[in-house]
């Protein structure tokens, strides 16, 4: 085996190696390389990796997708789901999810293959056969060694790695994060193909019986996905998938062909840390849960949501360094958040006859009361992730006085720092720079949306200045362009609290990057 190196001060100022070409590398590598950041791909496997796997594209994955520019080819080539219908002992449950909160089925094989496509037509391209074997962060940069289809070893060097290699992540085992959690004792069954029913087109279907649950629902080219948790000693067969749906969803389904057909097993685990020093983890490598809900795809694309713009920044001379100690609390909170929430639904699909009965029974009352729509469907989509409020490097006032002001916000209809945008809140325009938005909210002449004016101009391209005339409302937002609220606030006075923020956030003109 030979081996090749490049000296370090050959690399590309600011350069960055994505290890692993799934979605979210790929995704990863388009938003830097959208900003003007060189990347390098590395993927172990030598061919494009086949196959349906992650299905389910919730609206904040999808806003990933529309952000590299491949959004409107996946809506034509996938299926959007309208509606959830639980199917609860003979009777039916519909819960519309509304336009915000709908999810798309498409392959995730089709999924890559846009990103793909997309990282090509921005001047990049996945380096196959590169099996990362070793990863040695520096106070200045990373270098990963590199063992190509060839033999041939290559030192590659960089000033960032980000380590999107799946669950048996070479990255982080190399820079010595934990992965703790446990397997759990449970098979599922994977079968697609040509299931006959009269199932309601645009319906993801939840058989929630006491013989025990299944999961049904479409998939582009008239194919259907069905899934559940298995007994023992489950048989890999056409006719043995006939006789689950028979047992689970009452017999109203016809299996006519089958193209995929397999179990898989699942666990829960959460990475110890997302980021040592200059490499960062994303997706399958920092966190990983069981599949009900549809959650993992969309959890990772949004880790990389995160810190692309933050990397990007700081690579650019936009931001401070210090912006990206935030990507690891705010992610690793939210992997907590969603693998908190598929575990409860791993719970609630695994009950017995008893239990169940009376699951359906709260299912009904829930959803007769609105509850699941207003509380569940979101929680589905993502949109109930919040963040602590990590851009708020420096206190004043102490938690008594910050308690009282977050009752004010929420009193006076602003979010709270480290939620979603809210929906009265308009969209960047088309085209933007992802830099901060400043939105003063009231009267056009008001002494905020002057001083917010003021504080924007000092920053140059960083801080966008908007303003919003909204009659019963009157404050200001610090917009993130990952579609968090950074800071809030209802007084002119803390427009002077914002601007120590941004001082600490914001690089400084002649800032250099490294």
């Amino acid at each position: 085996m030979t081996e090749s190196t490049s000296p370090p001060p050959d690399r590309a100022a600011g350069s960055v190696v994505v290890v692993g070409a799934g979605p979210c590398g790929l995704a990863m590598a388009c938003e830097l390389l959208q900003q003007g950041v060189p990347v390098r791909v590395l993927e172990a496997r030598e061919d494009r990796a086949v196959g349906s796997r992650a299905v389910q594209l919730w609206p904040l994955g999808l806003e990933v997708l529309r952000s590299v520019g491949v959004l409107d080819e996946a809506l034509r080539r996938g299926v959007r789901i309208h509606s959830n219908i639980y199917h609860l002992r003979g009777r039916l449950l519909t819960v519309t999810l509304g336009a915000d909160h709908e999810p798309l089925m498409l392959p995730q094989e089709q999924t890559m293959e846009l990103l793909e496509g997309a990282l090509e037509r921005l001047g990049g391209r996945v380096e196959r056969g590169a099996r990362v074997t070793a990863v040695e962060p520096t106070a200045t940069g990373v270098t990963a060694k590199a063992e190509g289809p060839s033999g041939v070893t290559e030192l590659v060097h960089a000033d960032w790695l980000i380590g999107a290699d799946g669950v048996h992540s070479v990255v982080r085992e190399q820079v010595g994060i934990d992965f703790p959690g446990s397997r759990l004792p449970l098979d599922f069954l994977l079968a697609e193909g040509r299931i006959d029913s009269d199932l309601r087109p645009g319906t993801m279907h939840y058989y929630l019986g006491p013989a025990g649950s299944a999961v049904v629902g479409p998939m582009p080219g008239g194919r259907t996905r069905a899934s559940g948790v298995l007994a023992p000693g489950f048989s890999l067969t056409a006719e043995a998938v006939q006789a689950f749906l028979d047992e689970r969803t009452g017999g109203d389904l016809r299996v006519a062909e089958l193209d995929t057909l397999g179990t898989f097993a699942t666990a829960e685990r959460i990475a110890s840390g997302m980021r040592r020093g200059r490499v960062f983890l994303v997706g399958d490598a920092a966190h990983t849960h069981t599949p009900v809900g549809g959650q993992g795809l969309n959890l990772g694309l949004q880790d990389v949501h995160n810190l692309a713009w933050k990397l990007a920044g700081v690579i650019n001379g936009r931001y401070a360094p210090a912006i990206l100690d935030t990507y690891e609390p705010e992610r690793l909170r939210a992997a907590r958040q969603i693998v908190s929430t598929t575990h409860w639904m791993i719970k609630m699909f695994t009950l017995g006859p008893i239990a169940s009965r009376v699951q359906n029974a709260s299912w009904n009352l829930l959803g007769a009361t609105g509850v699941l729509r207003r509380w569940f469907v979101p929680l589905l989509a993502g949109r109930r992730v919040d963040y602590p409020d990590a851009l708020l490097l420096a206190r004043d006032g102490g938690s008594g006085r910050r308690l009282r002001a977050l009752l004010g916000l929420a009193l006076l209809g602003l979010p709270l720092p480290g939620t979603r945008l809210p929906r009265w809140v308009p969209g960047a325009a088309p085209g933007a720079e992802p830099g901060f938005r400043l939105l003063t909210v009231g009267r056009a002449d008001s002494a905020l949306a002057r001083r917010g004016r003021r504080l924007a101009q000092a920053h140059g391209t960083a801080v966008r200045h908007e303003h919003f005339r909204r009659r019963t409302t009157s404050g200001f937002l610090l917009l993130r362009p990952d579609g968090y609220v950074a800071a809030s606030g209802a007084q002119p006075g803390g427009l002077d609290r914002l601007e120590r923020l941004l001082t600490q956030l914001i690089a400084a003109p002649e800032t250099a990057t490294a």
